[in-house]
């Protein structure tokens, strides 16, 4: 099982992640990205792994990422 991470510091709102992953990702107020809590229990099963790793490498400023646990 893998945890999904986006670092804020990072994130510069593109809104890719959102678009990719719709079920894992969402834009708060401020236009950051944030993990959807739901999506954080349901990591590293099922369709959404694949939908999380395009987000991922579509994100222009890398703040996504995968942390084994």
């Amino acid at each position: 099982m893998a945890r999904i991470e986006v670092d804020r510091t990072v994130c510069i709102g593109s809104g890719l992640c959102a678009w990719n992953a719709p079920e894992v990702f969402e834009q708060d107020e401020e236009g950051l990205s944030r993990v959807l809590p739901d999506a954080a229990a349901r990591s590293g099963q099922g369709p959404d792994e694949g939908a999380v790793e395009e987000a991922m490498m579509a994100c222009p400023a890398q703040a996504i990422r995968l942390t084994e646990v």
